[in-house]
């Protein structure tokens, strides 16, 4: 054979098995490095680009002001841009994104409201009828005052818009038939809180309530003073009062004479403070044990009795006028609360000072202040003037506005349905679930890394934890025609009659919750519509609720990151379960009743803790409010939540990254998620005061205005000083931080 002959194959070197495998691996080797590093650099440069992430990256950064320090104000960097292109509108006296969601949320309640459909629910059809009444506005002009007139004998008249009130009702009069009258029928609570609701110790079964009056025409005591920024409320009130007596007496062809109205007016003004000054202060009603006085109804005549010009008041007479109207009995023997003994105590020299006549004008008036805007533009006028001075609001809202709110108010169940059906997504169910489920295991695993309690309570703390309950969306029972219109089977509306449609609504859910008393506790029934923007936390039911409404962004979206949901709604689900183990929530166990669950020790220290808190938050002042301190004492529990919610928030997002893994950046803003976390945080709290209602905030609200819940939680919180690189002289870096949970 010759070498030309022989084949190319046999021509080649030959590796041996070895070298070959060698080869193999090595390229195998290479080829995964140079994928990995392929994979490395495209990931490095890739960002998320989906609809809602680059929605999500447009709303931060429009509402954020960069040049801010965040450092210095956080609250400034993240909603400066919002404040800026944000203005109040005439009809508010704060607006923030609460108030842009509800305002949504309104349009949507408009159109299904408007929505006319050829075959539909009896409930959605008397929803419809209760609306179109109250939009009815040509018709609401033409009555005028006259629904009023025609109903106010039942209640024994006005005596400053009538004449001849002592010959035609004094001698009939009795305090506690008007009272009774009132509540049951009118659903207004005046001198005497008369309330059915869950028996705080056996959270199974209810109970009768007696509290002191929590409402009042001027917004708190200091305005009864009536002296330097509260001169003008007490100018405006009065004249409030002296003008809708004057158009009362005037639409019924009565003569006028301004002295005598002007003192008539003037001794009621006198009276409410008086009874106001009698009240037991907020803060003074802080713990539920405390207000937990449980007698028997018979004690309250012997021991809290008054006398109005020698009639001596029967709180069994009282008491059995409201409830035979539901046929129920009670006996003397009947175990009541008495929440307020010190104000029942003080009342009886409060109202010895007055005259029956007195007592008419000032219950009479209770009401009337609430009903003068389901009447004629007129009437309605009265009042308007006198709330631009309290609030700052310059304008009513728009008729469609007012009239959609109203139908969610008295029939939120079928309102509910109706959006649920046009704007919620069942979707949102299954990661509210995982949302909780994440961040209420965080809580229960934070329970073993606090050294102020002992073990005996963190078991207990762990077991109410475990059995807080969560309501997500909306009931189910609320997608059934059937159970809707069996709800509403007694309601009964007409489109000609706005006022008595109103009145109307007041008795029947006024008895509905009267009915009660001698039913065990429905514990699967919803307490709150789907159309709310807001979140609960019941603690005589130690459950958490989020409505439909909220969830949505920049609360929540399925789209958007990780991040924004944890710092947005995650933040508030956090809360609503801290709100369980706040200063009021941790005197009820995990079954909803008031009990001492804790020693005497953790006790003792989580009260020091609190301290700490309480104390932070009063020392904060806001310019907008004159220079005002905030009240630490008033707002301890919602800050407790704050401070604790976010916390539980963030952790729970950091356990997420681990199981899953770094988000991708968003488009156009060079934050990380973590940053991204606390700038939502901030975000859903961006609102705007009028100066009167930032002063009501800080003398009213159990919250702590906006800017402060933002501030407070944060300068308590060493992960987002370090989210931000912030130096220990920052602002946002507090010396002294605060934790309870």
């Amino acid at each position: 054979m010759t070498e030309t002959d022989t084949p190319k194959s046999a021509r080649k070197p030959r590796w041996t098995p070895l070298e070959m495998g060698l080869f193999t691996v090595v390229s195998l080797f290479l080829i995964i490095i140079v994928i990995l590093m392929v994979l490395f650099a495209t990931q490095s440069n890739e960002i998320c680009t989906t609809a809602d992430c680059t929605h999500s990256a447009s709303r931060l950064i429009q509402n954020m002001d960069a040049s801010v320090d965040p450092c210095d104000n956080f609250y400034q960097y993240a909603c400066g841009g919002w404040l800026k292109k944000n203005v109040i509108p005439e009809t508010s006296s704060r607006y923030g994104v609460y108030d842009i969601l509800n305002s949504n949320l309104e349009v949507i309640l408009k159109g299904v409201l408007e929505k006319k459909v050829d075959k539909e629910a009896a409930a959605f059809t008397k929803a419809k009828t209760l609306y179109n009444s109250c939009i009815n506005e040509k018709l609401i002009e033409q009555k005028g005052g006259r629904p009023l007139f025609d109903m106010l004998p039942d209640i024994f008249d006005w005596p400053i818009a009538v004449d001849n009130w002592e010959t035609v009702y004094g001698k009939t009069w009795r305090l506690e038939d008007v009272l009774a009258r009132l509540n049951w029928k009118y659903a207004t609570d005046v001198l005497v809180s008369f309330i059915v609701d869950n028996d705080d110790r056996d959270s199974t079964s209810h109970i009768i309530y007696f509290d002191q009056q929590t409402t009042f025409g001027l917004w708190s005591k200091d305005h009864y003073t009536c002296k330097g920024r509260y001169a003008k409320a007490c100018e405006v009130y009065e004249q409030f009062m002296f003008d809708l007596a004057k158009l009362i007496r005037t639409d019924r062809g009565l003569k006028f004479n301004e002295a005598e109205i002007k003192a008539e007016v003037k001794r009621v003004v006198d009276l409410e403070k008086d009874i106001i000054n009698a009240t037991d202060p907020p803060e003074f009603r802080r713990d539920p044990m405390f207000l937990y006085n449980r007698i028997e109804l018979g004690t309250l005549n012997r021991i809290f009795s008054f006398e109005i010009d020698s009639q001596r008041f029967n709180w069994s007479y009282f008491t059995a006028k409201i409830m035979d109207n539901v046929n129920i009995k009670v006996p003397e023997s009947e175990k009541i609360i008495n929440y307020s003994p010190r104000y029942y105590g003080k009342l009886k020299n409060v109202l010895a000072k007055y005259t029956k006549r007195d007592l008419q004008n000032y219950v009479v008036w209770r009401f009337l202040m609430k009903m003068v805007r389901a009447l004629s533009r007129a009437y309605r006028n009265t009042r308007n003037y006198f709330l631009q001075v309290q609030s700052g609001a310059t304008s009513e809202d728009t008729v469609w506005r007012r009239c959609a709110l109203l139908v969610n108010r008295n029939l939120d169940n079928a309102v509910g349905r109706l959006y649920v059906q046009e704007a919620f997504s069942d979707n949102s169910k299954q990661l509210m679930e995982e949302l909780i489920k994440d961040i209420r295991e965080v809580f229960i695993s934070n329970l073993n890394d606090l050294s102020w309690m002992d073990e005996k309570t963190k078991k207990a703390a762990e077991e109410k934890a475990r059995a807080i309950r969560q309501r997500i969306g909306y009931s189910e029972d609320i997608m059934n025609d059937e159970y809707l219109n069996n709800e509403y089977k007694d309601l009964n509306f007409s489109a000609e009659e706005y006022f008595k449609n109103i009145l109307h609504s007041m008795e029947h859910w006024t008895k509905k919750d009267l009915q009660k008393l001698r039913e065990k506790v429905n514990k699967n029934k919803w307490s709150i519509g789907a159309a709310v923007i807001n979140a609960f936390y019941s603690a005589n039911s130690n459950e958490i609720v989020f409505p439909a409404g909220i969830l949505q962004p920049p609360f929540f979206s399925k789209g958007q990151p990780k991040s924004l949901n944890y710092g947005g709604i995650g933040m508030v689900i956090g809360h609503e379960i801290v709100h369980g183990f706040d200063d009021i929530g941790r005197s009820y166990d995990k079954d909803g009743k008031l009990k001492v669950w804790w020693t005497p020790g953790s006790t003792k220290k989580f009260l020091d803790l609190s301290r700490c808190i309480a104390n932070q938050y009063s020392r904060f002042s806001w310019d907008l409010a004159d220079g005002l301190h905030l009240n630490g004492d008033i707002t301890l529990n919602e800050n407790i939540a704050d401070n604790g919610g976010i916390r539980l928030a963030y952790q729970a997002y950091k356990k997420f990254v681990k199981r899953n893994g770094e988000e991708l950046p968003l488009p156009g803003i060079d934050l990380s998620h973590d940053q991204l976390f606390f700038l939502n945080f901030a975000q859903i709290w961006c609102e705007s005061y009028r100066p009167e209602q930032a002063i009501n905030s800080i003398e009213m609200d159990v919250h702590s205005p906006m800017l402060f819940r933002v501030l407070g939680s944060l300068q308590n919180f060493p992960e987002f000083a370090k989210a931000f690189n912030c130096k220990k002289s920052s602002n946002m870096v507090s010396d002294n931080v605060c934790r309870v949970w």
